[in-house]
């Protein structure tokens, strides 16, 4: 992150002197609110400056980037790990009418999606798939925030492979404890995304000294989690609210269980019928069926035995 603040500054300092007196505000506000203009448009942040939208694209340019676009994402990476959760409320809040609130936050979504669609390293991804086909161990692993994730993604792995672990803990001692074992022929999962957990860091870390392989899944290519990895899955995040925006994260996650069962359908195949007469056999979904019938009859619940009850509230229960 020091690198990137040193960079953007550097080329403030150096171009000032050559600025137009509109660029030159532009300069001032960045550099003295680069952690509000990071949440800005092109022509938001030319208001603040009293400047057209154009000459702030213009001033984005001039600074060496290849365009907004580019300097935006600086102005993000500069501020990702500046801000705590009442600064991230406090921006969320002071941006987003609250009658707005459902679609601005909808919206965000699908721009993470297409930002996370268009940038994606295809072949990373295919990377990642081939790393993981070849592995005899997969680890994955997510804390907080990243925790649902790790648990999603390790639940469905579990359906193509035969030793995935997910590790979880809540101390840095437990984490290791899980990844005694880790060697050069396992994969480990590291999902992680601002603010980056360190003990997922530390994990990865180890996880590389022992030789085995590193895939990460984080919001860019500056973050920390890609300084061990040797394959790297970048999806968009958003960090300016209380709650960690992860959908793009998912669908990304997603993809890489769909590419993976496809490799591996004739296990996914089997271990599906395989669990299909468990929860059978076990009733494990049949007392939560619901049948839609006539409108007269309103619905049906099933239970174990197969008979219908009524239960006093319109419905019949079999």
């Amino acid at each position: 992150m020091q690198q990137i603040a040193e960079g953007l500054f550097e080329r403030l300092n150096r171009l000032y002197p050559k600025m137009s007196k509109g660029q030159k505000r532009l300069a001032d506000y960045v550099t003295d609110h680069y952690d509000k203009a990071a949440f800005m448009t092109a022509a938001e942040l030319g208001d603040q400056a009293e400047v057209s939208e154009s000459t702030t694209v213009r001033f984005a340019t001039l600074l060496g980037y290849s365009g907004f676009p580019e300097f935006h994402q600086t102005l993000e990476e500069l501020v990702r790990n500046r801000l705590n959760s009442i600064q991230r409320m406090e921006v969320t809040y002071g941006r987003i009418p609250e009658a707005k609130i459902l679609d601005t936050v909808l919206a965000s979504d699908i721009e993470k999606i297409k930002l996370t669609q268009e940038h994606m390293d295809r072949g990373a991804f295919q990377l990642a798939v081939d790393t993981l086909l070849k592995a005899k161990t997969i680890y994955v692993m997510g804390l907080r925030s990243c925790a649902p994730l790790a648990a999603f993604l390790s639940y469905y792995l579990k359906e193509i492979f035969d030793d995935v672990r997910l590790v979880n803990s809540t101390g840095s001692s437990e984490v290791f404890e899980q990844l005694v074992r880790i060697g050069e022929n396992d994969v480990i999962i590291g999902i992680s995304f601002p603010r980056y957990s360190m003990r997922t860091l530390k994990a990865m870390e180890f996880a590389n000294s022992r030789n085995a392989k590193v895939i990460t899944l984080t919001d860019s290519i500056h973050s920390p989690m890609n300084l061990y990895s040797s394959c790297n899955l970048i999806a968009r995040s958003d960090m300016a609210s209380i709650v960690d925006s992860l959908v793009a994260p998912l669908s990304v996650i997603n993809a890489l269980i769909v590419a993976l069962a496809m490799k591996r359908q004739n296990e996914v195949i089997y271990t599906l019928k395989t669990l299909e007469k468990i929860w059978s056999d076990y009733q494990v979904y049949s007392g939560d069926e619901i049948d839609r019938v006539d409108d007269q009859d309103g619905l049906k619940l099933r239970d174990p035995d197969g008979e219908h009850a009524e239960n006093g509230t319109g419905y019949k229960k079999r």
